[in-house]
This record gives C-alpha cells, structure tokens and sequence, in this order.
C-alpha cells in the first residue's frame, strides 16, 4: 500500500475507533472494516441519500455536517436533525430493511466514509453487538427529535464583513476569546488558508472545537471558501451605515434551502442600539437571525447562542398574577443567571419586553407600577359591543412605556405570542411595532378588543398558548427557563345559583359580600386562557428549569396586589435558586 493509502486506513482506523457504533471491535476487526469503507466527498447542497430510496449503505461522516430533511404537507421540505462530524447516518434503514426516512444533504463540503449493506452484515454476522448498539444509537435519535434536540451545534463560523467599513476582525477576535471558553477556538484569515487544499482544514476542524473562517476583504474566492467551510455564517455589518445587500448575496440567498444558520451582527459604534436599524438591515438581508453588539458582554451572549449554551426565558399570561415575573427576573440577575433571550405571552408578553429592553430591576419596578396601577389600564369601560373597554388606555399606556421602538430593536433576541383567530393559530412576532403587538398579546376575548390588522384578528396570546416553549426551543437555546403562573383554580363561587337575582340585589350582595360570585373581567380572562392549560402541561416538560410561585392568593385583576404579587415571585426564585449572591447553573 503507498503512503497515501496507509495514512487513509489508520486515519479511518482513528474515526472508527472514536465512534460508539464501532469501539467495541478489536484493532484487527476495525482494520478490516478500515479496507471495507469507500471514502468520497460531498460538495455542499449535493444529496447523500433521496427520501423513499432503498437503504443500501450507512455512512460515516469524516468532517464536514449533513442536513436529514422531511417532506412537509406542501411537497417541500423540511430540516428535521444535523449530523455532525464523527457521527454516522443511515444505519436505522440498515437494521428494519426500510427505505431511506429522510433526504439527507450536505449542508458544506463534507467528507464522508461508506459502509455498504455487505459490509454491514459481514459487521453483524462477526460481532452481533453491532447491532444492538447500531439500535440504541437510531432510538436515541428518535427520543430526541422527539423532545426536539436534533439539531447539533455549529463548530465552524463564516464572519463575513459587509464592506471594508466593518472591523470584522475585531468582532472575530473577541468573539474567538468568548467561544475558546467553551473549546479550542482557531481563527483562518485569508492569509492563513490560501492555498491550502480541503485536508487541511479537516485536519485543523479535527484538531480544534471551532473554526472561524474571517472574510474581512474583497477576495471573493476566500469568501466563497469561508462560506462553503462553515456550519453557520455571520454577516457583520455597521448598524448605522446604509443597508444594502451582502456581496456574497446568491450564495447566502441559497442558504435557505439548506437551512444553514445565517445570523446578521449590527455593529453599534456609540453603545446604544440606533432605532429603526434593525429593519433596515433585515429588510436588505431578510430570513435571518441578528444579534446588537455593544460591547464584550453582547459578544459573550452570541457566543452562547451560536454554540447552543444560551438561557432563554419564557413567561407565562396570567393577568396580575403576572407582576411576579419582575420578581423572578430580580432574582435570577442575582443568582448570576445570564438571560440570552426572551419570549412570552399577554401580560408575560409585556413583562418579557422590559427584560429583552435591558431595563434594570429598577426600571421594571418604576415602569410597571406607572403602567399598571396609577395607569389603570382597565378603566376605560365602553358600550359592550366588542369588549368592556376600549382599549385606547392600554394603547396609550404601552406606548408610553416603550416607545416607538420595533421588536427588532431590542438588546435581546424576543418574540411575543398572539392568537390568530382568523388563521386559527397562534403567532410568533419577533418584528413590527413593538407596543402594536404587545396591545394584541394581552387582548383578553371580551375585556379589550381584538386588534385588527390586515384583515386577520388577534387576541391575546393565553387563549391558544400560554407558555410559548415551543417557539423559544426553535431558536436553539441551550436552556429553557420557564416561568408558569397559570391561571388555574382561581375562580371560586360562594352561592348556588343558575340565574342572577335582581340588580338591586345583586348590588347590595356585591357590596357587602364581594367574594360570592366572581366578577365579569374574571371570569372572561379565565375563560380566554382555560383552554391553553392542558397544552401547557407538554410545554413543560420540554423546559430545562420550571418556576411556579405560588400565587393562588392574587386576582388576576388585583393590579393593587403589585408589590406584593413581586415579592412573592422574588422570594420563590431565590427559594428555589438557592443564595441570591450565589450563581447557579441550571440542571
């Protein structure tokens, strides 16, 4: 064998020997399995295997990632899981002699090792516990598309700047120091990788946790180089400079087929996030994620978010029960909790706003209090015909609160959570005005009136999901911290009856024994959110930390309840945190 063809077998003989499917086997039995692999390469976007096509072979795959994708309803399809590197594809068709379940792509230049269906069964026939542990390895698979964790982590990043106005490498060479906390990080400039041929960089991806390939100048081949190299790419761009389109703008637009991660990085010179650029930005380079960099700590957070080490925080409706998030937030900050991104629903919605907005504890107490309880958001009481109120106060209040500021301007990745009745599902907003749909997430059916726009109709974002996980998992958060107020058991009758008594008696009963029967604003509250609490149930098992204080004391609409309702949410999580001044990480 020549030189060549010896340095392929013991590099095989290496990656087999790393893999779970294969390290049971002694030296001789892994080499020949070695001479049975068939190696090739697979450029990015090229097909592995076609959904419905006969199970033939399984695969290892050497460097590189591969995409599985589904068919949807609507005959396109869909990014169900990522293999990563040193992990193998293909082998459940293998054991149940079915057809290929998914379509499986290179989502970049790959390098991959075949194992065909001879070899397979030559494998079982000599060592049976092959396929047990070939089994194992596709249920566990299963169980976490299931629990949805099939998407693996980018290792390698494509920084490419806008234009020679961008200090890319500067935002490269911090973002290297944040991610070497997590592994090994090498950054390849232009200068560094020219000229080198594909075993070189799968030699260096091997070698280290992450690669950041930086395209900072105007050589388009290295660009297009650091493109097909990486799992995710970041556009850097100066958040104040005019938006345009990227020049990389064909290939980056093919991304989405393969559903590469494509995050956009808003450079703020001054420190504070410029408004309206955001949209700008997103509206020149649409379909992606984006991120504000102020400083080393908005840095730290992308690192966190690219490597799927982040903490997102999700907040329940719930009415004034509500106010107990603000505590919540005040205790994880003590605890050292790093809050990465944020989503909710109604009043969790409005709550979540303030935290993705970088106020302090402060700021939320102040803020709150002048919105909810001196601004008495309910008592603008109208003709019943929509709802009991007009809804101009709660409009007025909200953009007084935030502004004119769009969902996009916020520090924080966020999204609030409205229900669609037109469509008949809930929505997802992570752009737009940010009071506009924050008025819609907290319409309460019957207490304020939907929100019309565009001809669809909105309400409160509890009657179809009152703990958005789902949407928060989506993003690839690391962790899901969830905080639950719920709404349950709080509706209570003192009196048997069908039908009211008179209304001068049931005045006189109201006045002097108000806790008899429950009012209309509850009632219509409870009854827009009852039917989100058996989905809740699901969505809490897919959290990594779940919160529940204990509030079984506190109206929904008690808005005097505020301090109180605060507390109690504080108290609970630092309870269940342990010290206040201690941080903690999450199980």
């Amino acid at each position: 064998m020549d030189e060549s063809g010896t340095s392929e077998t013991y590099d095989a003989h290496r990656l087999l020997r790393g893999l779970e499917l294969f390290r049971h086997l002694d030296a001789a039995t892994l080499d020949e399995l070695a001479a049975e692999l068939e190696w090739f390469a697979l450029p990015g976007g090229a097909t592995l295997f076609e959904y419905g096509e006969p199970s033939d072979a399984l695969c290892v795959l050497k460097s590189g990632s591969l995409g599985a994708f589904k068919p949807a309803q609507d005959g396109s399809l869909q990014l169900d899981g990522v293999v990563a590197a040193g992990e193998t594809v293909g082998e459940l068709g293998l054991i149940v002699d079915q057809p290929r379940s998914a379509t499986v792509r290179a989502l970049r230049d790959s390098e991959l090792l075949r194992l065909s269906r001879r070899g397979f069964d030559k494998l079982v026939a000599r060592h049976p516990q092959a396929m047990l542990v070939s089994a194992r390895l596709a249920v566990k698979r299963l169980v976490a598309r299931r629990e949805g964790a099939s998407l693996s982590a980018p290792r390698t990043f494509a920084v490419l700047a806008h234009d020679a106005g961008v200090d890319a490498r500067d935002f490269a060479e911090r973002l290297r120091e944040s991610l070497a906390r997590y592994g090994e990080c090498a950054l390849v400039d232009a200068e560094a990788g020219q000229g080198h041929l594909s075993a070189w960089f799968s030699a260096l991806e091997a070698r280290v946790r992450f690669v950041l390939y930086l395209g900072d100048g105007s050589d388009r081949d290295w660009r297009d180089l650091c493109v097909r190299q990486s799992d995710c790419i970041l556009l850097v761009a100066n958040a104040d400079d005019p938006a345009s389109v990227w020049p990389e703008k064909s290939c980056i637009d093919a991304e989405r087929a393969l559903h590469r991660p494509r995050h956009l990085v808003l450079l703020h010179r001054g420190g504070a996030i410029a408004p309206g650029a955001a949209r700008r930005w997103l509206d020149a380079v649409p379909g992606v994620a984006h991120h504000h960099v102020r400083g080393d700590a908005d840095i730290e957070r992308v690192a966190r978010l690219l490597t799927g080490r982040s903490i997102g925080l999700v907040l329940s409706g719930g009415g004034a029960r509500g106010f107990a998030h603000i505590g919540v937030v005040r205790a994880l900050r003590e605890a050292g909790v790093q809050i990465d991104c944020v989503g909710g629903t109604s009043i969790g919605a409005i709550i979540g706003a303030g935290v993705a907005a970088d106020w302090s504890n402060e700021e939320m107490f102040d803020n709150y209090y002048r919105a909810f309880v001196i601004g008495k958001p309910l008592s603008d009481y109208t003709l019943p015909f929509v709802a009991l109120v007009t809804g101009r106060r709660v409009a007025r209040l909200l953009r007084e609160a935030f502004g004119p500021r769009d969902i996009a301007d916020l520090a924080l990745p966020y999204y609030c959570i409205t229900s669609n009745l037109s469509a008949g599902r809930a929505e997802t907003h992570r752009a737009g005005p940010l009071w506009f749909w924050l008025r819609a997430s907290c319409a309460i059916p019957g207490v304020l009136p939907p929100v019309f726009h565009r001809g669809e109709v909105f309400v409160d974002g509890a009657v179809m999901d009152n703990l958005p996980v789902d949407a928060m998992r989506a993003q690839g958060v690391g962790e899901v911290i969830a905080v639950d107020i719920g709404a349950d058991d709080v509706l209570h009758a003192e009196v048997e009856e069908f039908a009211l008594p008179p209304w001068w008696k049931l005045a006189w009963q109201r006045w002097f024994h108000r806790h008899q029967r429950p009012g209309i604003l509850s009632i219509l509250l409870r009854s827009g959110m009852v039917n989100a609490e058996a989905a809740s149930l699901e969505r809490r098992a897919r959290t990594s930390l779940l919160l529940t204080p204990p509030l079984d004391d506190i109206e929904l609409l008690d808005w005097k309840a505020y301090p109180r309702a605060i507390e109690a949410g504080y108290n609970y999580a630092r309870k269940l945190l342990g010290s206040a001044n201690a941080p903690r990480e999450l199980p």
